[in-house]
């Protein structure tokens, strides 16, 4: 799903207009942090999406891949795990009893190690402070250039051999990004009412009262998988007629 936003360019387009648009390396930290907070549904997808989209500004102002990959790892997971809708919230609500999902909101003032975390990012991007080994990678970044500098044996830039179409547009990576969010809550939705704990297998028997009682009954597994898979197949008939 990641490579085709790719290779449609929109990534490419996206990451064109952020450059246009954010002038500071603050501005490139605190966007990242932002677009990794925006993307909830799944902290996976948020990696994958995040890490893909925003390298090239990162790049550009001299960030080390170490500290990206630490903010998108920092806000993907705490992000997901205070967001109602989302992947672990299907997960965690399907473990409690009674009405899991209504339990799971109440929790989420309570949950400090996740807001203190988003906090702290936000917080080391608008400062621009480091300290302890990714202190010195940032300084290696900043005065010789080797954004993989580390003690963390990275790989080398797999994408380099992705070309991206240069009529790529910005909507190339949006819509694909709104389908499969959509498409991930509806399999969240359809899964809590077709889903049968007991038979551990789909039916045609309602399991659940409403959308709220769907969504703490999901398998959220499933459910990423058939939201995924439709998504792919919307996105490629959208990538298609856009030619």
């Amino acid at each position: 799903f990641v490579i085709l936003m790719q290779k449609s360019g929109g990534s490419r387009a996206y990451g064109d207009w952020a450059e246009r648009k954010i002038s500071s390396k603050k501005g490139a930290l605190t966007a990242t942090a932002g677009l990794g907070c925006l993307i909830f549904v799944d902290d996976y997808f948020n990696c994958l999406t995040v890490g893909s989209v925003m390298r090239p500004v990162t790049d550009k102002f001299k960030i080390s891949h170490a500290k990206l990959a630490w903010i998108i790892d920092s806000t993907a997971a705490p992000v997901c795990i205070i967001a109602p809708i989302s992947s672990w919230a299907a997960a965690v609500s399907g473990q409690l009893e009674g009405n899991g999902l209504m339990v799971f909101i109440k929790t989420i003032p309570f949950n400090v190690y996740a807001i203190l975390t988003i906090i702290m990012v936000f917080v080391f991007c608008a400062f621009k402070l480091d300290f302890g080994k990714m202190k010195r990678n940032e300084l290696v970044a900043e005065t010789k250039g080797d954004l993989n500098a580390g003690e963390t044996d990275l790989p080398t830039d797999e994408d380099a051999s992705i070309v991206a179409n240069p009529r790529g547009k910005v909507r190339h990576l949006l819509v694909p990004v709104i389908i499969l969010i959509a498409c991930c809550v509806g399999g969240m939705i359809y899964s809590g009412f077709f889903y049968d704990w007991d038979a551990g297998a789909y039916g045609t028997a309602v399991q659940s009262a409403n959308v709220i009682d769907a969504f703490a009954n999901c398998d959220a597994g499933t459910s990423l998988a058939i939201g995924a898979t439709v998504a792919l197949v919307l996105v490629s008939i959208y990538y298609m007629i856009e030619k």
